[in-house]
């Protein structure tokens, strides 16, 4: 698991496989890329994968500036620049789907495909915003076991597996106060990405778990009509981290996208 001090800031990134082929994972919050490491076992074999941390997310290093799509975007932009890759096919849960329509709106030769997973969007509201700066300064002052107890049953289906909950604890449990409070701002900075919908040419598929309460299915749904070609797939049995409830179900979409994409 390499890091790297890219344009002044250490990245950690996971790096597997060796296929000529790249794909890109973009990780929701307050996580970091340990949540992939299914998708990563089952893409290997076929592709190269490429999973960054966030700044103070994981093994990355933090600071209190706000992580602001744009910021994080340019990290990823630094990175694939730094491994030499210029093409990927570009995967985003939660927050990662709003950073990988960042990334779309920067740099659209970079994507080979779309793959936006439990994500949305729109921007935040007003009160939304507002949260979310009371959600990072409760987590400066209170800490990772705080945001666990408020994130961990929020991120699963209404009633979580034990080993689910006890993982997702654990990947909180890996980043720092200061990533979690920069993070949340940086999301109540993003701008609307419904405008950019339009604009999407690659291939696109949207996922969803069907018991998705923080960006739920009606949400995937304007995505992929938003979107034009784009597929929509909905995993039963799962809420926001699709990918980490059910991934047997996750991985066979997944792969099956990756697998149809031409260079």
């Amino acid at each position: 698991m390499p890091t790297a001090t890219l344009d002044g800031t250490d990245l950690h990134w996971r790096d597997a496989g060796r296929g000529t082929h790249a794909v890109l994972l973009l990780h929701a919050f307050p996580l970091h890329s340990g949540m992939w490491s299914r998708q990563i076992e089952a893409l290997a074999h076929t592709h190269r994968v490429i999973a960054p941390d966030y700044r103070g997310l994981g093994g990355s290093a933090g600071s209190h500036e706000a992580s602001t799509m744009a910021l994080l975007a340019g990290d990823v932009r630094g990175l694939l620049a730094h491994l030499r890759i210029e093409r990927a096919a570009v995967v985003g849960l939660s927050m990662g789907g709003y950073l990988a329509l960042e990334l779309w709106r920067q740099v659209p030769g970079l994507f080979t495909g779309l793959a936006l997973c439990d994500t949305k969007a729109g921007a935040d509201t007003a009160e939304g915003a507002a949260g979310r700066e009371t959600f990072a300064k409760a987590a400066l002052a209170q800490g990772l076991h705080w945001v666990a107890d408020q994130m961990a049953p929020k991120l699963l289906k209404p009633s979580p597996d034990a080993a689910a909950l006890a993982e997702v604890r654990t990947l909180i449990g890996a980043c720092t106060p200061v990533g979690v409070a920069a993070a949340q701002r940086g999301m109540a900075l993003r701008p609307d990405s419904t405008p950019t919908l339009g604009t999407i040419t690659c291939p696109t598929l949207v996922v969803v778990g069907a018991e998705d309460g923080l960006t739920p299915p009606a949400e995937a749904e304007k995505l992929a009509a938003g979107i034009r070609g784009a597929r929509l797939a909905r995993i039963a049995g799962a809420g926001h981290l699709s990918n980490l409830e059910q991934p047997a179900a996750f991985n066979k979409v997944l792969t099956g996208f990756v697998a149809g994409l031409a260079e």
